[in-house]
């Protein structure tokens, strides 16, 4: 199996376009030790030149650009990907749909949660369902979105996407919202969890044993955005675990056997981005890897 990192940020990049926390400042300034980040998604391939996303972010189009293996190969149109699998629908994971409504075809996998809001919001109808087929997947069936990738959804806490939250609002829950999902190719397992609010033990047994694990790596501390004056939210509030703490995610996976382990969907704010820092020396430590855009993996 073959694992490219399109992009490692959460929502807003690295830098974010209108951020100037201690993290983006550097960014801005040019500084070496924090690389610049797009926004999360990974592509997956059992090889024969087949490749799936999981997940679209807003970026896409330039991390398609910035991927050879991803770029059009032959005839007047032609794409390698076949298929996206999405998570949730925040807006971060699904926009980049968008940027593929040229006509070509290929498949979108999600919950019937995720891609009903798809259906309810009309401008997703560019992607022309003539060419794009919409696959429901269900909790604990394998599907196989291109030859020799298997794949299935898993539930995860979380919460709804933030366009869709109300009075009703429920954070960490376990519903279609905010799904992981396991890949299998040639008797390798990846485990993709780019957004999560807290650990249950059937998530640490479903990780339990991963040649590769993406994890949920948003926040460093939990109020690290209020700490650095540009939000109003803890990490819980918008249902993600943080990396450090007695309740953060190093403390509470480390005892679940697995090969590598990377953060991925990271924010903007958090430290851990800063190249010798304290914090990426804490998570590195720990046998944690920060995913970086390009970064690949052959499982």
């Amino acid at each position: 199996m073959q694992v490219i990192v399109l992009g490692s940020a959460a929502g807003g990049g690295v830098p974010q376009w209108n951020c100037r926390c201690p993290v983006c400042r550097l960014a801005w300034s040019g500084d070496p030790r924090v690389e610049p980040r797009t926004q999360s998604s990974i592509a997956v391939s059992a090889g024969g030149g087949a490749w799936v996303l999981l997940n679209a972010s807003p970026d896409l189009r330039a991390q398609i650009s910035e991927t050879p293996a991803l770029h059009p190969r032959s005839g007047d149109r032609d794409s390698p990907i076949r298929a996206v699998v999405l998570t949730n629908g925040d807006v971060d994971h699904i926009a980049g749909l968008l940027s593929l409504r040229e006509s070509q075809p290929f498949d979108v996998y999600g919950t019937a949660d995720t891609l009903g809001l798809i259906r309810e919001n009309q401008v997703f109808d560019v992607v022309s369902p003539a060419f794009v087929g919409r696959h429901t997947a269900e909790f604990g069936v394998p599907f196989s979105p291109a030859t020799g990738l298997e794949m299935e959804f898993f539930t995860v806490p979380g919460k709804v996407p933030l366009w869709r939250e109300d009075a009703s609002l429920v954070i960490g829950e376990e519903s279609g919202s905010t799904v992981g999902v396991t890949v299998k190719a040639n008797g390798r397992r990846l485990v993709y969890v780019p957004g999560c609010a807290a650990v249950t033990p059937a998530l640490r047994e479903r990780i339990a044993g991963a040649d590769l694990l993406f994890f949920d790596g948003t926040l460093y501390r939990d109020d690290e955005m209020i700490a650095a004056g540009v939000g109003t939210k803890t990490g819980a509030r918008m249902g993600h675990l943080s990396m450090a703490g007695d309740g953060g995610t190093v403390e509470l996976l480390k005892d679940v056997p697995v090969e590598r382990r990377v953060f991925i969907h990271i924010n903007n704010t958090n430290p851990a981005l800063i190249d010798g820092s304290q914090e990426r020396r804490a998570v590195e430590a720990a046998g944690w890897t920060l995913a970086r855009d390009g970064m690949e993996f052959s499982l």
